[in-house]
């Protein structure tokens, strides 16, 4: 799933506040160490947050629940989307 808000807008461009309302929407999850994670992001980078991550999140909410917290906690996966600069970008940032 993506945003057609972002459609046409290059990685680098801020993210405007309907996309970030929609992309918050979005970023749900059924497990609540995910949204742990995703609500201290996008408490410390909602403001600045770019295009480019807004791609890289949309990435990362299509993984399972388990998979993600996967990620997130940084064990061994095999998901191919990690791979991506964007979501890795986004990563680094939940996990400082």
């Amino acid at each position: 799933m993506k945003d057609e808000q972002l459609d046409g807008l290059s990685d680098g461009d801020s993210l405007s506040s309907a996309a970030l309302s929609k992309l918050r929407w979005r970023c749900r999850r059924g497990l609540l160490e995910n949204d742990l994670f995703i609500e201290r992001f996008f408490n410390q980078y909602a403001d600045a947050l770019t295009v480019g991550q807004a791609r890289g999140m949309y990435e990362l909410m299509e993984l399972a629940d388990n998979d993600l917290l996967d990620v997130l906690l940084g064990r061994p996966h095999t998901q191919e989307v990690t791979q991506d600069p964007r979501v890795q970008s986004v990563l680094h940032l939940m996990k400082v």
